[in-house]
């Protein structure tokens, strides 16, 4: 990617160039993460399932709890790869999975408790505006506009060290006066999410009526299919924070400046 100021087209399509120059990488993780998390979503729906007699609304909610569970900790997985991955490929570096593991390692307190406020502060603003039609758009763009505001928290942590705390000031200090633009970039992914996710999730629907299946493997491609989603979203959303610490970091601090090396005579 172009190390200088973005437009808002390129910081919405040098993601998927970032994902592309390292997509064994993370591809490889996101399939080998996605099986380990449909594997745990089958047994524990399997168990209530077989717990609670074959109950439809156990075995609907345990497939849903357990795929929610799975999904939050694949995303905390898959972006604690994808941001050094990231990083690595933006400064000249190839990583593999093995090495963004171990600088996950260093980062994995400050992107637990990041994670962990995301998702609380998500949570509470749906509730607020999920009663209400009318207010329900208002609620996203507000989440929206809270989440750009710590949106580059996670490349804080992997390339500048430091606690949370450390992130979440230095993410104010490069994100101050961008966070409309920043709202803006995290709406459209959502848009581009929503239309992906209608025809993913309509393939399983699609099968059961074909094939009057309307049991396990319904579940599983239900399930796997959410989780191929949310691992895509994931991957997408982690590189556009890398590509927007990369930019503001050239508006902000002149990163793009080279400045050329020996004295003057």
């Amino acid at each position: 990617m172009p190390i200088r100021p973005l437009t808002f087209r390129e910081l919405l399509d040098l993601p998927f160039a970032l994902i592309q120059a390292n997509i064994a990488t993370l591809a490889g993780t996101a399939a080998a993460a996605l099986v380990a998390a449909e594997v745990v979503v089958v047994v524990i729906t399997a168990s209530v399932s077989d717990a609670t007699g074959g109950s439809d609304a156990g075995t609907a909610w345990a497939a849903i709890l357990s795929t929610v569970a799975c999904a939050w900790f694949l995303r905390l997985l898959l972006r604690g790869v994808t941001v050094p991955v990231g990083l690595a490929s933006i400064a000249g570096e190839r990583i593999g999975w093995r090495a963004a593991l171990v600088r996950l390692r260093a980062s994995a307190p400050g992107l637990l408790i990041g994670q962990m406020l995301f998702t609380l502060v998500g949570v509470g603003v749906l509730a607020l505006g999920a009663p209400l039609i009318i207010t329900f758009p208002f609620a996203v763009i507000w989440l929206g506009y809270l989440r750009a505001k710590r949106f580059l928290v996670a490349p804080v942590l992997f390339a500048e060290r430091g606690s949370h705390g450390d992130a979440v000031r230095r993410t104010k200090l490069l994100v101050g006066g961008s966070e409309w633009s920043l709202t803006g970039l995290w709406l459209s992914q959502r848009v581009l999410f929503t239309l992906l996710a209608v025809p993913l999730l309509a393939i399983p629907w699609f099968v059961s009526d074909f094939s009057g299946t309307h049991r396990w493997p319904v579940i599983v491609l239900l399930t796997s299919a959410a989780l191929l989603l949310v691992a895509f979203g994931e991957i997408v959303e982690a590189s556009t924070r890398v590509v927007s610490y990369i930019d503001l970091r050239c508006r902000r601090e002149g990163l793009d400046i080279r400045i050329p090396s020996g004295g003057a005579r």
